[in-house]
């Protein structure tokens, strides 16, 4: 399967549409361009209008939960990319992602919730998948989400000259 028609059975498995425009809140610009990288702004776990998973994790969030948080938020990342380029086929690399985990004192697995958002990058994007990464647990988050993810990543050259 293309990257695209993985993309869309992910997409299809927590309810998002790799075609609709994904809501933005606030005054920036969700992904930019500049030269051969390109910046995707912190993605929540929202679907449609409503952020689907809130809460700090290890409290009024469970783990597994806030791993599906994760896997939204890249996905979302990934919609913006693929929107933006037209495909996901000029993707060289993930340079890096920052996972934002919201979290209750005394939890610890902001990694593991990071893992669920690395091993979908890689099962979307294969070798071009593979980033290093930070994962952080933070006090909140915008509008209570569990997770928030960014990223950065380079184009083939060739590639550089869309968007």
């Amino acid at each position: 399967m293309s990257p695209e028609q993985v993309l869309a059975a992910c997409c299809a498995e927590v309810g998002l549409d790799p075609a609709e425009t994904l809501k933005i809140g606030g005054q920036y610009t969700p992904i930019l361009q500049h030269g051969s990288e390109v910046f995707i702004s912190g993605q929540v776990p929202r679907v449609g209008d409503t952020v689907v998973v809130t809460g700090k994790v290890g409290d009024e969030c469970s783990e597994d939960a806030a791993c599906h948080a994760a896997r939204i938020s890249v996905l979302r990342c990934l919609i913006l990319l693929q929107q933006t380029l037209g495909s996901l086929q000029p993707v060289a690399r993930v340079l890096r992602m920052n996972v934002y985990v919201q979290s209750a004192a005394g939890f610890s697995r902001q990694s593991e919730v990071a893992n669920a958002a690395s091993e979908l990058l890689c099962r979307v994007l294969g070798n071009a998948g593979v980033h290093t990464r930070t994962s952080l647990g933070v006090y909140q988050l915008p509008k209570n989400a569990a997770v928030e993810i960014d990223m950065q990543l380079a184009l083939h050259p060739s590639d550089t000259e869309t968007a």
